[in-house]
């Protein structure tokens, strides 16, 4: 199991929802967005790419005006 970060501004998602992530190219990086544009990721290095694309949102915290999600991933 892989459990990755992604910052949420509104509260929309909760605990135990499955949830689908596209990835997005920079020149040197990778990003990660939460379908329908729900949540995003860091920027990840090309070893650090996430290989699945269905995860479950397994915590979530408040901070400040927005929210942490956590996700794990099956890898």
């Amino acid at each position: 199991m892989r459990r990755e970060t992604f910052d949420m501004e509104r509260d929309v998602l909760e605990v135990g929802d499955e949830v689908t992530i596209v990835e997005g190219q920079l020149p040197a990086s990778y990003y990660y967005t939460v379908v329908p544009a729900l949540a995003m990721s860091r920027n990840y290095k090309n070893a650090e790419r996430i290989k699945s694309r269905i995860g479950v949102v397994v915590g979530k915290e408040r901070h400040d005006s927005s929210y942490y999600v956590y996700i794990e991933f099956d890898e």
